[in-house]
């Protein structure tokens, strides 16, 4: 196999940036080596140089910025239809919107050409892994895992569980979603680089009987992923109580039903208190903090404040249709704001953490994705600081990295993405985009 290198600016991670000074490892001029797939080495290119093969193909780029492809964990591909639908809360955009949009997603084909779609436009913004909602069609999970895996990404879905509080053409039963996800997983889980999550919706569109079964096939599968949503709106949260008396709080019914442990990835988690946080942090269940759409939808205030405090597990999402972008450098710039207005000051350079190394590491993902250590998958984004005129501008008069990382997370979307690659192929090249859409403008 033909040995590639890079030759770029480099950042990378040995530990969060939040308690480590040294946390971010940034090289002015660095070199990234690939090999079938893998990353080889990363560092300094005068320290790598000398490990060059012969035959080696050597790209420059040094006005770039190669980071870890960026991790989304929560996000819904059937939603992208209906990505900015006005509704006056939560629980109304899911019955006037989200809903209607989910029932054709019975058909193979329309889902099959909605993932092809969604999965390019995540990697238009450097996203080469994602924790992913389908709808409860099985179909559309088949759908979603044959595109992933046609482009041989790292990624990880599960069909929806929803036996009540949905329309009809979108339940399933206690029965038919454990029969259905115990065939998917059986099918997809660590099939190549796909990865499964039994994906209950959230609590009131399930019994108790399918969160019990869910439970069941948890057990029974320990490595698979679990997600879901919490604490997300006020509204909900009293629809919650209604429907599950007795609990202490809408996180302790997951957690009775044994739903709360590694790889269990909570959307949202605004509204909790601090035995949920302490909770959290005990079982190691990672709260997946979604700025676009909490502002979107009115939904509250992450406290990223209170999460430090509680060392609970945190990373960030899109959560699109909900959020209102694709870009994860977008959902920075919201999480900067939300931080801000609960008194938190959240560097970039965090937030680069909480979006590459830092959430494969809550989703025991490290030792494949979200960095560039030697043995890693070779997935990873190359930025361009000139990617708009704007960004150019500040990124030219940047002094620092937290200075030009800033710049990227305030300034740039999809834009500021040159290339992405999965498995060290490039999937995603900005300006090979641009030429086909002006084909189709013409």
């Amino acid at each position: 196999m033909t040995q590639t290198a890079y030759r770029a600016q480099l950042l990378t991670f040995r530990d969060d940036p939040a308690h480590a000074s040294d946390g971010a490892i940034f090289e002015e001029d660095g070199l990234l080596i690939v090999e079938d797939g893998r990353v080889v080495a990363a560092g300094a290119y005068t320290a790598l140089r000398s490990r060059l093969a012969p035959d080696a193909i050597v790209k420059t780029m040094r006005d770039k910025l190669i980071v870890p492809g960026f991790i989304d964990s929560h996000i819904h591909y059937p939603q992208t239809d209906m990505i900015a639908s006005p509704a006056p809360g939560l629980l109304p955009w899911l019955n006037t919107y989200t809903f209607p949009t989910e029932r054709a997603f019975s058909d193979p084909a329309h889902a099959r050409e909605t993932a092809s779609f969604f999965l390019d436009e995540l990697l238009a913004c450097g996203t080469t892994t994602a924790l992913v909602y389908c709808t409860v069609h099985k179909e559309s999970a088949d759908a979603f895992f044959g595109e992933s895996e046609s482009r041989n990404l790292r990624m990880v879905a599960g069909k929806v569980l929803m036996d009540r509080n949905c329309p009809d053409f979108l339940q399933d039963t206690a029965q038919s979603g454990y029969d259905d996800s115990a065939e998917l997983i059986a099918r997809w889980h660590n099939r190549g680089r796909q990865q499964y999550a039994l994906t209950p919706r959230f609590a009131p569109t399930s019994t108790e009987a399918q969160l019990e079964a869910c439970g069941v096939l948890a057990r029974a599968h320990e490595d698979v992923f679990i997600q879901t949503h919490v604490a997300e709106n006020t509204d909900e949260i009293k629809w919650v109580e209604s429907l599950f008396p007795g609990h202490r709080s809408y996180l302790d019914i997951y957690d009775h039903y044994s739903l709360l442990r590694r790889r269990a990835v909570y959307g949202h988690c605004i509204h909790l208190d601090d035995a949920d946080r302490q909770r959290m942090a005990e079982t190691g269940a990672v709260a997946s903090h979604c700025p676009t759409s909490n502002l979107f939808l009115g939904s509250g205030l992450f406290d990223f404040e209170k999460a430090g405090a509680a060392n609970m597990p945190v990373a960030l999402a899109t959560d699109v249709g909900g959020g209102t972008s694709f870009s994860m450098l977008q959902t920075m710039n919201e999480a900067h704001k939300i931080a801000r207005l609960t008194g938190h000051h959240l560097t970039a350079t965090r937030m680069f953490w909480l979006s590459t190394t830092g959430a494969a590491k809550v989703l025991d993902l490290d030792d494949k994705v979200g960095t560039l250590a030697p043995g890693s998958e070779a997935d990873f984004a190359v930025l361009d600081p000139a990617g708009t005129p704007l960004l150019a501008r500040r990124t030219s008069r940047a002094e620092s990295l937290e200075e030009l990382l800033f710049a990227f997370a305030l300034l740039g979307d999809d834009r500021a993405v040159f290339e992405t690659y999965a498995a060290g192929n490039c999937v995603h090249r900005r300006d090979a985009r641009k030429g086909a859409a002006l084909e189709l403008a013409a």
